[in-house]
């Protein structure tokens, strides 16, 4: 019933369902039909945040309207990982929103989505509830008063899943900087994170007659600088997660002497240090490292308090489409657009590692391929770009862009070439008018080293001088 022939396939994944063509294809068939309904989301959160998304779907009696389920479960799920959200509120179509209700439930298939973004995000119940259209309210996309704040000695960090960086800056001038490896991920005691952090800052402090302010990013979602989740402390107990991790640069910044102190997610302060490389808003950053990392910029220049986690948004509607380990959904980004996906199209290419190969060194084995100009290297970047080009299509009906900025270690060298060179090419063929106005972009090297240390130590504003 719906008219689904992408134009342009991934090399290696020939089954490949993009999601921006499915919805498009769905969007045509209500077109048709006159007995279509609207049908809105609305999610909301403790403190105040709220997003609307209007549409419409098919007749509860007309022939497809089995489609329909799979456009709101999916639409649902993306919005819950663009714009976060822990109260879902469901108008026309009340069938729908009691199937929603059952699948984003303990027992349900979206019970992963249910537990974080109910108590592990938002510390709050998760819900989905069925409400009439008329009262419900308009979305306000609040923009958070941090970033672009140059003046005064700063040290800017970012903590990643391999190492830390912390850099000294004065006046938005790098003066020092510094990368220290680290491994994370499953250290039970979270001393081993709170003490690495602060001898990073320290290491930074010791070229910079003061410290007026420090901002910092990291891989995870950060409400007003407390930690909710994060893979970095994936290890840490719960309890010593909560007693030690949850404020854990509260702390810092206590042992700072309480100087502006800022925290944001690591793919918003990539976008913010893109929109102040390009001088532009509408900026959508994506980071292919060892996650998907993703961050926004408004129009007008802002960050807002939304997720942007974009490793849990759907790309692929295709039924066998591949399964992240951790959530137990098919098609998410993650799978795509980060090591992980590296590592799962080398074996469909035919590469051979040996076993247990952690999955960076998949990576550069893949590069060092690719380099030596290896075809089934470039099949595996020529699936990535397809399917990434698609991937801004679909990202495109949910954020204003005119700008997206692609970096990570995937697209390091040639490989990351090829990507945004087939990216272009399924916008240009498929989504012309897009192709028109958004303009795909990689950092070049003095943003690279820099960029992300200028931004993260530009989030805090200082205090003024009484």
């Amino acid at each position: 019933m719906l008219d689904l022939r992408p134009s342009v396939r991934p090399a290696l994944e020939r089954d490949f369902l993009p999601a921006a063509l499915w919805n498009r294809a769905y969007r045509a068939l209500v077109a048709r039909d006159p007995g279509s309904r609207p049908f809105t989301i609305v999610l909301s959160s403790p403190g105040g945040a709220v997003s609307r998304h209007d549409s419409r779907v098919l007749a509860a009696a007309h022939p497809a309207a089995p489609l329909t389920l799979t456009y709101a479960e999916r639409l649902l799920k993306f919005l819950l990982w663009q714009k976060g959200g822990c109260h879902v509120r469901i108008a026309g179509a009340d069938e729908i929103a009691r199937a929603l209700a059952a699948l984003y439930a303990p027992g349900g298939r979206r019970a992963f989505d249910h537990g974080f973004m109910g108590e592990k995000t938002y510390r709050a119940p998760f819900t989905v509830e069925a409400v009439p259209a008329e009262g419900l309210p308009e979305e306000v996309v609040p923009s958070l008063p941090v970033g672009r704040h140059l003046e005064g000695c700063r040290i800017g960090f970012d903590l990643g899943g391999s190492d830390r960086k912390a850099a000294a800056v004065i006046d938005g001038k790098v003066v020092f900087s510094e990368e220290i490896p680290w491994d994370p991920y499953f250290q039970k005691d979270p001393s081993y994170h709170l003490e690495g952090v602060h001898d990073s800052l320290q290491r930074a402090a010791a070229h910079l007659p003061r410290v007026d302010a420090i901002g910092g990013s990291s891989a995870g979602i950060y409400v007003n600088n407390e930690v909710r989740v994060a893979s970095l402390f994936r290890g840490v107990p719960p309890e010593l997660f909560e007693r030690h991790v949850r404020r854990m640069f509260f702390t810092l910044q206590e042992r700072w002497g309480g100087i502006p102190f800022e925290v944001a997610n690591d793919g918003e302060v990539t976008a913010l240090a893109g929109s102040m490389s390009l001088g532009d808003g509408a900026v959508l950053g994506v980071a292919m490292g060892t996650s998907t990392a993703a961050g926004y910029v408004t129009p007008r220049g802002g960050i807002t308090p939304w997720l942007n986690e974009l490793a849990f948004a759907p790309v692929d509607y295709h039924e066998a489409a591949p399964r992240d380990e951790w959530s137990g959904d098919t098609g998410c980004g993650v799978q795509y657009f980060s090591q992980q996906g590296v590592g799962r199209l080398a074996k469909v290419a035919g590469f051979e590692f040996p076993a247990g190969l952690p999955l960076p060194e998949q990576l550069i084995a893949v590069q060092k391929a690719m380099a030596a100009g290896d075809p089934r290297a470039r099949t595996i970047y020529d699936s990535i770009g397809v399917a990434f080009g698609y991937a801004i299509a679909h990202y495109a009906d949910f954020y204003e862009l005119r700008h997206v900025l692609v970096l990570g270690r995937v697209t390091s060298g040639a490989g990351g070439d090829l990507i945004l060179a087939r990216a272009r090419d399924v916008l240009r063929v498929e989504f012309p008018a897009l192709a028109a106005r958004v303009q795909l972009h990689t950092p070049d090297e003095k943003d690279k080293r820099h960029g992300q240390a200028i931004a993260a130590a530009s989030l805090p504003p200082l205090r003024p001088v009484r």
